[in-house]
């Protein structure tokens, strides 16, 4: 199995070698489309669609592209981009390039394969069109969706009628049978309804589905006869319905894995008129039931196998099949009138002579009976294989015909009756023997082959005896039997020197296809196939005469083989006629069916072997047409080379007197040249003379030029000089003009500088106030954190003071008061000094900057660059020294921190001498007293000198803290100055910085 991807191409071939079927499945060919994109994806074909011939179809893409794929031409084409997905294809219109598609927007559109354009745009339905039926003429349409169904006229593509339903009730499809004016509409309430297509009158409607196997309808199948429909649906049963009978005559049941059946599809069957019959089965054997009314209960049958020698299937792979009725016949006719596909020839010949002719719907089949036609592909297959006969590739020279496929079909079957028998290679009239039926059958050539191949072996019998001549013992059987029925027409004919080859072989070599229609031809050969193969001789006795009038008023030759080469005004039934009165009334010894062998079919699997020829002759004639080919061969190679050497001969000939004729126009054009030398040096010499006297007067003029162009040149560069003194006073004036708006635009931008020094003053003045506002409110957080640092060791010293003395606690506190007020105000001066020295330096810097800026701007701007990077030099030292100071600052912090914590130390050493001395007193009192009242005898002396005592130490302990704070006094003081000239140093640094700034 091949596999063909369609990518990108718009156009290219199917498979790229000789398919061939699948042994499995049967496939021949696998069709996908990828896409060639970054991340490539399969599109999806959603629908197919064939054409009446069966060659062609079309597929549609979930993108919306449609194909055409010539399964016969081995090529496919891209014929439309839709852009959007189609729901439903029909492809066998009466205009056979034209095409109908149904797309997701619920529009039906018709395009052309050919130009590739639109033909028209259908609307009408609300939802999406599942299903387009085409009528058997190609001339209307119907189109289904889930709620109407709509018929259209294709002729103007207009809408003719609509059918509306319930909502209830959806439509499953609607469609035309083949072949017939019948529309059947079948909906999801499984009712099945048959509409008259002209008129829409409702034919019938078939009944309900026994009980026993109701199923709802999904998929339908109708045979191209129209005269059986399949119906399937959610289930493992198929419904057969005759729609003839109008009733459900049998139910297959698929097996039980088998739960639904998504599509039903009737082979077709070559040659069976489209009744598309199944083949015999093979695995099962039916018993018929008694004729009688059907039951529900009667549903039942029995499979045995038909094929006892191999081992029984499963049950569940068993196909069963249920006979619901079956007329049946009790008398059989004989064995050799029965034919394969269950035809009765004597009924058949009946029928014939009542009616004349056979119906053209089962024409085909009939005759495909009648021929016993064993369709042997593989056969068949092997001769098409070996290609062209070599007889035929020139086939169109003699047998010019205007339809390709037409001439490739008779081709081919001629070459496989020439791979057959080697005689047919040599039978002249073979393409007029065989043309009308490939013309017939030109889209099965197996039947066609077959046909012919039929034809030969009965209605040809004794045709080669004498070949390569006419077959003289058939035209003597002819002759006989005209001499026994006509005697004065065969007399006519022998006296104008008519012989049986002109009045009856040139209707036995065409089949009367020349002298007849199609319709008459058709007709004729009905009765040749359904009877003895003497029927096509007695057919041309009865036609000559039946045409016995005319061929009597025929006195020359050319006028009797114009009557047998063109058709006649001749009723082919009287011909029929006379026919069957001749095969009637013929006596025995002169009769051709006692001459003829009766009707053999051609074998299955294999063709039989025709050799009902002089094999010798044909040996001969092919040795000969051997000899005389290799023979012409050598003679068309030899009169090659005598004209390639002739040619060339005649090249060198002409080449020669080529040459000859050249060197005599060479000569004849060197004298030439030569005069005309001489004359152009006489010439020369003239003009010479005359070239001397013309450089004199130049000579001349050139003087008198250069005297005139020296004066003209002195004034050119006087007045140049005059232009050049002109252009530059106008270009000093320009300059002084440029200079002066150059000054007036300096002096805009020294007050435009200006005005941006001021704002940038400002706001240095207003970033210098926030600052201060910063350090004034850190030196006072600062001096909050030493007051409260200092209340707090006052506190500490108070508490301390207040343990030992409570008198110095007063004056302790009026010192410190007095101590913290002298600081306050120390502190307020400074502050006051600072200030006005700041605004003293503010006022300063700003009159130094503003001396500066004037001297600045009297100097170029280049100095401002200078000014510039000297400031940055500047500002870069006064950020190193401020941070040499904050690290000072950090230092002097960290001292402060230490002093602190010492004096914290020492204080809570104090503190807690002093509770331990306090804590002593109290212990010495007691004893005192204890002493006293012990001794209260002793005199009065002792008492005081004990007091005295006491006195005296207490007296001792505040000399010694008088004497602490007297030491303690000199280092606050040198603390306090050491922190006034901190404050005092950072003021300056804070008033300097903004000045900086500013300039």
């Amino acid at each position: 199995m091949q596999s063909t991807d369609l990518g990108n191409k718009e156009s290219g071939k199917i498979w790229h070698r000789k398919p061939s079927p699948a042994t499995r499945d049967g496939i021949i060919v696998n069709i996908i489309h990828n896409t060639s994109d970054y991340l490539p994806k399969v599109l999806r074909f959603l629908n197919v669609a064939f054409d009446s011939s069966g060659d062609c179809l079309l597929a549609g893409d979930h993108q919306g592209n449609i194909y055409v794929f010539d399964l016969h031409g081995n090529r496919f084409n891209l014929v439309q981009r839709t852009a959007q997905a189609c729901t439903a294809l029909a492809f066998n219109l009466h205009r056979k390039s034209e095409f109908l598609v149904a797309l997701a927007d619920y529009s039906i559109k018709c395009f052309d394969t050919v130009t590739k354009e639109l033909v028209s745009w259908m609307r009408g339905h609300e939802s999406s069109v599942f299903s387009i039926s085409v009528h058997a003429s190609g001339r209307y349409a119907i189109t289904s969706s889930s709620d109407t169904a709509q018929l259209w006229d294709l002729d103007t593509f207009q809408r003719k009628r609509k059918l509306n339903i319930l909502q209830s009730v959806g439509i499953q499809k609607v469609f035309f049978l083949p072949l017939s004016n019948t529309i059947l509409s079948c909906f999801k309430d499984n009712s099945v309804f048959a509409w008259e297509c002209d008129t829409l009158f409702c034919k019938y409607q078939l009944p309900a589905p026994p009980e026993s196997s109701s199923l709802l309808y999904k998929v339908f199948a109708v045979t191209r006869d129209g005269r059986i429909l399949a119906a399937g649906g959610k289930s493992n049963h198929v419904h057969l319905w005759c729609l003839e009978a109008k009733q459900l005559f049998r139910i297959i049941q698929m097996p039980t894995k088998v739960r639904a059946v998504r599509h039903l599809e009737f082979l077709p069957d070559s040659f069976d008129a489209g009744s598309n019959q199944p083949p015999p089965p093979l695995v099962k054997v039916i018993e018929d039931l008694p004729k009688r009314k059907v039951s529900s209960g009667d549903l039942k049958m029995k499979v045995t196998s038909g094929r006892v020698q191999r081992p029984a299937k499963s049950r569940e792979n068993k196909m069963q099949t249920r006979i619901l009725k079956q007329d049946l016949t009790g008398n059989f006719e004989n064995k050799e009138n029965e034919l394969s596909d269950g035809l009765n020839k004597k009924r058949l010949q009946i029928l014939l002579k009542g009616y004349g002719e056979y119906p053209t719907k089962y024409r085909m089949f009939i005759w495909r009976s009648l021929l016993q036609l064993p369709e042997n592909h593989t056969a068949f297959s092997n001769l098409l294989d070996k290609g062209i006969h070599v007889a035929f590739l020139n086939l169109e020279k003699t047998y010019p015909i205007k339809s390709r496929k037409l001439l490739r079909v008779l081709q081919r079957t001629l070459s496989a009756l020439a791979h057959w028998s080697t005689i047919f290679s040599d039978t002249p009239y073979l393409p007029l023997l065989a043309f009308p039926f490939v013309k017939l059958f030109q889209n099965n050539q197996l039947i066609c082959f077959e046909v012919v191949a039929t034809l030969i072996i009965n209605w040809c019998q004794h045709w080669f005896e004498y070949f390569p001549n006419p077959p003289i013992n058939v035209l003597s059987m002819i002759e006989n039997v005209l001499a026994f029925h006509d005697k004065e027409l065969l007399q006519h004919f022998i006296e104008h020197d008519i012989t049986s080859q002109l009045y009856a072989w040139p209707l036995l070599e065409t089949v009367f296809s020349e002298v007849l229609t199609r319709e008459e031809w058709l007709k004729l050969f009905d009765n040749i196939f359904s009877n003895h193969p003497s029927f096509l001789l007695m057919t041309v006795v009865a036609y000559n005469i039946c045409s016995r009038a005319p061929l009597l008023n025929c006195d020359l030759k050319d006028d009797f083989e114009y009557f047998f080469h063109h058709r006649n005004n001749l009723d082919i039934s009287a011909v029929i006629k006379e026919v069957y009165r001749l095969m009637d009334t013929t006596p025995t010894d002169i009769h051709p069916d006692s001459m003829l062998d009766a009707f053999v079919a051609l074998t299955k699997g294999q063709y039989p072997v025709f050799n009902q020829y002089p094999k010798f002759i044909v040996d001969y004639q092919t040795q000969e047409r051997e000899r005389i080919r290799k023979d012409e061969l050598d003679y068309l190679r030899e009169r090659q080379t005598v004209e390639d050497m002739q040619a060339e001969v005649d090249q060198q000939r002409v080449e020669d007197e080529a040459w000859y004729e050249k060197q005599e126009q060479l000569r004849k054009a060197e004298e030439t040249r030569r005069e005309m030398l001489l004359q152009e040096e006489e010439k020369m010499i003239q003009q010479r003379e005359r070239l001397a006297a013309v450089k004199r007067e130049l000579k001349v003029k050139e003087m008198h030029l250069q005297e005139a162009a020296r004066r003209r040149l002195l004034q050119l560069q006087q007045e140049q000089r005059e232009m050049e003194l002109r252009r530059l006073d106008d270009e000093i004036e320009r300059k002084i003009h440029m200079r002066d708006r150059e000054i007036a635009a300096t002096a805009k931008d020294l007050e435009m500088r200006h005005l941006e020094l001021e704002s940038q003053k400002r706001l240095y003045e207003k970033n210098l106030t926030r600052n201060q506002e910063a350090v004034a409110k850190e030196m006072r957080e600062d001096a909050d954190a030493c007051r409260r640092k200092a209340d707090l060791e006052e506190h500490m010293f108070h508490r301390l003071i207040g343990m030992d003395q409570t008198q110095n606690q007063k004056t302790q506190k009026l010192i410190e008061e007095n101590l913290a007020k002298a600081e306050q105000a120390c502190l307020n001066t400074d502050w006051h000094i600072q200030a006005l020295h700041k605004q003293r330096c503010h006022d300063l810097h700003r009159n130094e900057c503003y001396q500066e800026m004037a001297k600045l701007l009297r100097k170029n701007r280049r100095k401002e660059i200078e000014i510039l990077n000297a400031m940055r030099e500047r500002e870069a030292e006064k950020r190193e020294e401020a941070e040499e100071k904050d690290l000072h600052l950090k230092s002097e912090k960290k001292a402060s921190t230490l002093s602190e914590a010492s004096r914290k130390w020492f204080l809570e050493k104090e503190i807690n001498d002093a509770l331990h001395a306090q804590h002593a007193c109290n212990k010495v009192v007691p004893r005192c007293y204890t002493e006293r009242v012990a001794s209260s005898c002793l005199p009065r002396n002792s008492e005081l000198n004990g007091i005295s005592a006491v006195e005296s130490s207490t007296q001792s302990s505040l000399n010694q803290r008088k004497a602490y704070w007297d030491s303690m006094e000199p280092d606050l003081m040198a603390r306090v100055r050491n922190l006034r000239q901190r404050l005092a140093t950072q003021a300056r640094n804070r008033c300097q910085t903004p000045h900086l700034l500013a300039t």
